[in-house]
């Protein structure tokens, strides 16, 4: 997961997985178009996002495309955000009951 984190600790590479989320299936030319990135950027950015496992790529002849891999993040999410989530709705489930009780 640290390679994760690390990867998603870039203001850039977040870019890069927002526009891949948006149009999936992207060449390394189409993806510096739409950012404001160097070549040279774009892909050192997509070869930490591989190496995180964010970013998977296919090759179709001599074009290769990105395609964003949203398995990480979601066990990021089942790891590290729902498990406080469910003390917030447990809490907030408590505080309904105890309002709705007082209105009786």
């Amino acid at each position: 997961m640290d390679r994760i984190f690390a990867a998603l600790a870039n203001e850039g590479r977040r870019a890069l997985l927002d526009d891949l989320y948006s149009r999936n299936g992207q060449t390394l030319g189409e993806l510096c178009a739409v950012l404001d990135m160097t070549r040279q950027a774009v892909s050192k950015h997509l070869a930490i996002l591989e190496d995180a496992e964010l970013v998977i790529t296919s090759r179709e002849g001599r074009e290769k495309f990105h395609y964003l891999n949203s398995i990480p993040i979601q066990a990021i999410s089942e790891r590290w955000i729902r498990k406080f989530e469910k003390r917030r709705l447990t809490a907030l489930s408590a505080l309904k009951t105890i309002l709705e009780e007082g209105k009786e």
